[in-house]
């Protein structure tokens, strides 16, 4: 079976910016594909590549196998969904969602018809006349859903699309949308800069940086397995070892990962755990986040290290507190 995308060292300039630079992914029919990085890291670009609103200056574009990498977008069976929505405030929320099928010139009622299933699927069957300021952000984005849905492409593109919701309407329309994914079996590719989005939907990741790939994976590989340094720090925030620290601890430069949730703090009288680490140093904040408590410690050598903990006897070392900060050696994470 052909994959739903495929980038063959794709690159995209402006000037002498390299926005996506020779990039190479295959994208699995049904897949939720998250594209995660922080801005200017390429990762709209590729949406936009594969929309056909980009044409790349070098490599090959393909969708279920044929190269479309010079067809006009309306050649291309994709829709987009934005994080603004782009809704038409002048129409009502069916008429909306029915557009699509409007301009294919598909009879009226059945127009009605599909758009009227589309509302249902997206728990909106009651407000199709109501008008998109009538609407909360949540609602609205549903609409947009709807609409990008009702002409059944192969693939749907999501361009920062729960960026303006609220913390607690993100999260619900998170569970949300990958259930839809996985009723209707569409290929989803997200793209977001936030690492708890692409996490908790995607099936694969891939982790951009300067126009490349830094590291493509499943969530959970990502997550405990990170390759580089920036896939560490930017994926769950990993505390980084390198240098002088790395080489007294492992007797090699090579820079190494461990999570926040790895270190334990413990009196500087303690006994050391067998095949740990541990350094000693300085706590310079408590943090508490409720499920958890993190505490920042200043180590002798000046690194800052985290330290994350479910246990509220945590607290006990506030801050000022000269600490042993350890962890398992099997904990720590070699980086490229």
């Amino acid at each position: 079976m052909s994959a739903a995308i495929e980038f063959r060292g794709v690159a995209r300039r402006y000037g002498e910016v390299r926005a996506v630079d020779d990039v190479s992914l295959s994208i699995a029919p049904g897949e939720f594909f998250a594209m995660l990085g922080p801005s200017g890291s390429g990762k709209t670009t590729c949406l936009r590549l594969i929309a056909g609103f980009e044409t790349p200056d070098g490599g090959t574009i393909l969708l279920d196998g044929q190269d479309v990498t010079d067809r006009a977008p309306y050649e291309r069976d994709v829709n987009t969904v934005f994080q603004d929505y782009a809704l038409f405030p002048h129409m009502t929320v069916l008429e909306n969602v029915a557009y699509g099928l409007r301009v294919r010139k598909v009879p009226r009622e059945e127009q009605r018809r599909r758009a009227l299933e589309m509302l249902e699927l997206v728990k909106l069957a009651t407000l199709g006349d109501r008008r998109p300021l009538q609407l909360s952000g949540g609602q609205r984005q549903r609409v947009s859903l709807a609409r990008a849905l009702i002409n059944r492409p192969r693939v749907l593109l999501l361009d920062e699309p729960l960026g303006a919701l609220d913390l607690k309407l993100r999260e619900e329309m998170q569970i949300e949308l990958k259930n839809l994914q996985r009723r209707l079996g569409i290929t989803f590719v997200f793209v977001t800069h936030d690492q708890g989005e692409a996490l908790s939907m995607a099936d694969r990741v891939a982790v951009f940086n300067q126009g490349r790939i830094e590291q493509l994976d499943t969530p959970r590989t990502l997550y405990m397995k990170p390759a580089t340094t920036f896939v560490a720090r930017f994926v769950g925030g990993a505390n980084v070892i390198e240098g002088e620290l790395a080489q007294r601890l492992t007797g090699a430069a090579q820079p190494f990962a461990v999570r926040a949730e790895k270190v334990r703090l413990r009196q500087v009288t303690d006994a050391v755990p067998a095949a740990s680490m541990h350094c000693t140093g300085t706590v310079m904040d408590v943090q508490y986040h409720g499920a958890t408590t993190r505490c920042q410690v200043r180590l002798d050598s000046g690194e800052l290290i985290s330290a994350a903990s479910t246990d509220a006897d945590v607290a006990i070392f506030p801050s000022g507190s000269l600490v042993m900060v350890e962890w398992s050696r099997d904990a720590a994470v070699a980086l490229r």
